[in-house]
């Protein structure tokens, strides 16, 4: 459920899209982060500073692409947060020397530090195989090809990693007797 609920501004984007078009589709998908977040703040008085940085992120791109009424803007947000996810993860290994992604899954699974790291680095890959991905769509099809490849191509990219992240780490965990 949560997972959708994160995709609910991509979706509702993708809905007004089709509807009303690129600018129409921004505003649509600024109001909604909005409105997610006040969601979250509302049910848990605490939101995720992810949510944070995916609003201002898609206020400044979204913003930018009204201001101008240039879709440039828009298309390059989720290369721009794809890329800082990575540079974030990356930037934690390498100069805190902490494995962000073993601090935001520790609780829920138990892996040796070597699985850690493997997981770490492949999210990084992926979100720099996905901001090129994104990039690659936007500037080479057209402006439908990518509003599409950014909800379905996102998702089943997505679940793809996530499968071959399965079964990466199943040969590191136990099963409990």
């Amino acid at each position: 459920m949560k997972f959708l609920f994160d995709l609910f501004p991509v979706i509702l984007f993708f809905i007004a899209y089709k509807i009303a078009g690129i600018f129409v589709a921004t505003g649509v998908a600024i109001a909604a982060t909005f409105a997610q977040i006040g969601w979250v703040w509302f049910r848990h008085r605490k939101v995720d500073t992810m949510l944070w940085v995916s609003l201002a992120i898609i206020t400044v791109f979204g913003g930018a692409t009204l201001l101008l009424q240039d879709k440039t803007f828009i298309q390059w947000k989720p290369t721009v947060l794809y890329w800082l996810f990575a540079a974030v993860l990356a930037g934690g290994s390498l100069f805190m020397k902490k494995n962000l992604i073993k601090n935001l899954l520790a609780s829920q699974m138990e892996l040796p530090d070597v699985a850690w790291d493997k997981m770490n680095w492949s999210w990084i890959g992926f979100f720099v195989f996905m901001g090129i991905a994104n990039l690659a769509v936007a500037y080479n099809f057209s402006e439908d090809t990518w509003v599409n490849f950014k909800l379905f191509g996102g998702i089943g990219l997505m679940f793809g990693f996530v499968l071959a992240q399965g079964v990466m780490l199943s040969k590191y965990i136990e099963e409990k007797k």
